[in-house]
C-alpha cells in the first residue's frame, strides 16, 4: 500500500445518480427483506404488528432525512453528521465554543453504529450462505438451522472480501451498486407480486402447500405423525423415508389427503400465525408491539445519510447530496419495503405460519419456494428461489460495501481532526480510499460477525429438541447447539448485535436533528417547518425508540434480554469514548472548548 507523505484529496466524480445509488444499496430491500424479516419474527409476540413498525420507522427517518438534506446544503463536505456538528457549532453566534466538543460526541456516537452495522451485515450473511448450501446439500447442512462454525467463517471471508472492493476506491463501488440496485428491486417485486397472488388464489378452505423446514420443499398433501418419545414425553413427529421426506397422511381409500389452508390469527397457545385479512396486517395490534418492530426495523431503513459522508466525491455537493438524500429513502422505503412487507406478511397461513419463520434461517427464501412450487410446480420452487438468492447475494455485497465505505469515511474524517489516531486520516496514494479505516473496520465486522451467528437461533428463535437431533452431525453442521431450553434461556445474538448497531442509530439520527436546529438558528434561510418542526419530531421518535429498550422489557413487550444488553453496550461504549477523549485532549495539549472560530 503506497502511501504519500503530502496530501492526498479525494477527487469529485460522483453526480447525483451515483449518490442516490450508494445511498440504495445500503437500504437493500433484496438483503433486508430476506433477512430481517428472520430477525423480526423472533422478537416474542410482536409480529402481528411488522408492518407498521415498518411504517413508525419509516417517519422517524424521514424527519432525520429532511434534516440531513438541510445540512448538506449548508456544509458540503465529507464526515457526514461529523462533519455538519463542527460546522453547525462553529458557525453560531454563541454556541461556537462547543464545536470540538459536539462533533466528538457525534463522531463518537455514530461509530457504535458505522462499526456494529456491517458486523450485522456479514452475520446475517452468514446465515444466509447456511440456508443456501443447506437447501442444496440437505445432508450436510440445515437449512433451517445451519451450523455457527460454518456462518462465522463465511462471515469473515466475506467482510474481508467487500472490503478489498472497498479499498480500490468509490468509483468501482458506484458502478457495483447502479447494477445491484436494478437487479435486487426488479427482483423482489417478483417475488412480492406471486406472494400477493398465492394469497388471493388461496382462500380459507382450499386446497395448498405447507411447507417443511427438515426437507426444505412445499408439499400439498397433509403429513403423516407417529408418536414417538422427546426428551420424555410423548410427542407426534412426522412420519419421513430415507431421505427425509414427509410422507403423506393416507385416507381410506390409500390416497394422500390434501393440506387445505386456512389463515388462523392464533393457536391454542397464543402464539400469533398470520393475518385472517389485509387490514390486520397494517393494523396495529397493540402500541407496544409496533414500538419493538420499529426499533428492529430502523436496521432495514438506515443508509439514506451515506451519501451525505461522501461529499468530497460529489461534482456538486449543493445541490445533488439534498436530493440523493430524500430520493433514496423514498424509494427504498415508501416504496420498496412498505410494498413488499405487506405481501410477505399476506401471505402467512397455516402452511408456514409466523412461527415458522422463526424458526428458519431464511423464511422469504421459505415462501419463495412455496409460491415457485404452487406457480411452477412442485420441485421449480426451490429452483426459483436459488435465482431469488443470486440477487439477494449481490444486495448483501451491495449494502455492506455502501457501510464500509461510509463507516470509513467518518472514521478518515475524525482521523484528519485528530481524534482519533492519525492514521486512520490518510488516503491511499492510488486508489485514493482511506485504506487504513476500510481495514480496520473489515477486520472488527469480522469479530462481530462471528458473535452475531454464534447463538442467531437462541432465545425466541430456539429450535425444538427434534430439529436439533435431526441437524447433520458435524464441526461445521451442528456444532454449537445444544438443547431447546438452555438456547431459548440465552439472549439471541443476532437479536442483540442488530439492536445494539440501531441503538448507535436512533443516537446519531437524534443529534443530527439536534444539530439542523442548532445549524439553522437565527439564520436567514429559517423555515419553521423544515428547520424546527420536523427536526424536533426527529429527536422526539429518536428518544422515544431509545426510551423503549428500556422500558418495553418490563412492560412485556418483546423480549427482555437482547434491549438490554444493547443498552449495555452502548453505556461501555460512551464511557470509554470519554475516557478516550479525556486522555488524548491532556496528551496532545488540547482543550475541550474551543478558544477561536479560525
Amino acid at each position: 500500500m503506497a502511501e504519500n507523505t503530502g496530501e492526498v484529496k479525494m477527487t469529485p466524480t460522483l453526480g447525483l445518480t451515483g449518490l442516490t445509488m450508494n445511498a440504495m444499496a445500503l437500504i437493500a430491500p433484496g438483503a433486508f427483506l430476506w433477512l430481517t424479516f428472520f430477525i423480526q419474527a423472533t422478537t416474542g409476540t410482536t409480529g402481528p404488528a411488522m408492518w407498521l413498525g415498518i411504517f413508525v420507522a419509516l417517519l422517524l427517518c424521514l424527519a432525520t432525512a429532511v434534516a440531513y438534506a438541510e445540512l448538506s446544503k449548508l456544509y458540503p463536505g465529507p464526515g457526514s453528521s461529523y462533519f455538519f456538528a463542527e460546522q453547525s457549532f462553529l458557525n453560531h453566534e454563541k454556541a461556537w465554543k462547543y464545536a470540538r466538543l459536539s462533533k466528538f460526541i457525534v463522531g463518537w456516537g455514530s461509530h457504535l453504529y458505522y462499526w456494529i452495522y456491517p458486523g450485522v451485515m456479514v452475520g446475517v450473511t452468514g446465515i444466509f450462505v447456511g440456508y443456501v448450501v443447506g437447501t442444496l446439500w440437505p445432508s450436510s447442512m440445515s437449512a433451517s438451522n445451519p451450523g455457527p462454525v460454518f456462518m462465522g467463517l463465511v462471515a469473515i471471508l466475506f467482510s474481508l472480501g467487500v472490503a478489498y472492493i472497498a479499498y480500490r476506491g468509490v468509483n468501482g463501488s458506484t458502478g457495483v451498486n447502479i447494477a445491484i440496485n436494478v437487479i435486487q428491486i426488479s427482483a423482489l417485486i417478483v417475488f412480492s407480486v406471486m406472494a400477493l397472488g398465492y394469497r388471493m388464489n388461496h382462500p380459507p378452505g382450499s386446497v395448498a402447500w405447507q411447507f417443511d423446514s427438515t426437507s426444505g420443499e412445499a408439499y400439498p398433501y397433509e403429513f403423516a405423525t407417529t408418536s414417538q418419545t422427546v426428551n420424555g414425553t410423548a410427542t407426534d413427529v412426522i412420519t419421513r423415508d430415507a431421505n427425509m421426506v414427509p410422507q403423506p397422511k393416507l385416507d381410506a381409500s390409500g390416497k394422500p389427503v390434501p393440506y387445505h389452508i386456512d389463515y388462523t390469527y392464533y393457536d391454542s397457545t397464543g402464539a400469533f400465525m398470520s393475518h385472517p385479512s389485509a387490514k390486520s396486517v397494517i393494523a396495529p395490534h397493540k402500541w407496544g408491539w409496533v414500538f419493538v418492530q420499529a426499533t428492529v426495523a430502523i436496521l432495514i431503513l438506515v443508509g439514506f445519510e451515506s451519501c451525505t459522508a461522501l461529499g468530497g466525491e460529489a461534482k456538486n455537493a449543493k445541490r445533488d447530496i439534498p436530493k440523493a438524500v430524500i430520493l433514496s429513502l423514498l424509494i427504498q422505503g415508501a416504496f420498496c419495503y412498505l410494498f413488499e412487507y405487506f405481501a410477505t406478511c399476506y401471505f402467512l397461513n397455516s402452511g408456514y405460519t409466523m412461527a415458522s419463520a422463526a424458526g428458519s434461517a431464511a423464511p422469504i427464501g421459505d415462501m419463495m419456494i412455496m409460491t415457485g412450487d404452487a406457480l411452477f410446480g412442485q420441485g421449480h420452487g426451490r429452483t426459483f428461489m436459488l435465482i431469488e438468492a443470486v440477487t439477494v447475494f449481490l444486495a448483501l455485497i451491495g449494502t455492506t460495501l455502501s457501510c464500509l465505505n461510509t463507516g470509513a469515511r467518518v472514521t478518515y474524517a475524525m482521523g484528519k481532526d485528530n481524534e482519533v489516531p492519525e492514521h486512520f486520516g490518510m488516503l491511499h496514494e492510488k486508489n485514493l480510499s482511506p485504506h487504513r479505516a476500510i481495514w480496520t473496520l473489515a477486520i472488527i465486522s469480522c469479530f462481530i460477525g462471528i458473535i452475531a451467528v454464534s447463538m442467531a437461533f437462541g432465545d425466541a428463535g430456539a429450535p425444538q429438541d427434534a430439529a436439533i437431533q435431526a441437524l447433520p452431525h458435524g464441526l461445521f453442521s451442528s456444532f454449537g447447539y445444544s438443547t431447546h431450553d438452555k438456547m431459548a434461556a440465552l439472549p439471541n445474538s443476532l437479536l442483540t448485535i442488530t439492536l445494539a448497531s440501531n441503538f448507535g442509530t436512533f443516537i446519531l439520527y437524534c443529534l443530527s436533528c439536534v444539530i439542523c436546529m442548532v445549524a439553522y438558528h437565527n439564520h436567514p434561510n429559517f423555515s419553521m417547518l423544515k428547520h424546527f418542526l420536523i427536526p424536533l419530531f426527529g429527536v422526539l421518535a429518536n428518544l422515544g425508540c431509545m426510551a423503549f429498550y428500556l422500558i418495553g422489557p418490563f412492560m412485556g413487550y418483546g423480549t427482555a434480554k437482547e434491549p438490554l444488553i444493547a443498552i449495555g453496550i452502548a453505556a461501555v461504549w460512551a464511557i470509554y469514548g470519554g475516557i478516550y477523549f479525556m486522555r488524548s485532549s491532556k496528551v496532545a495539549g488540547r482543550s475541550t472548548l474551543v478558544t477561536s472560530r479560525t
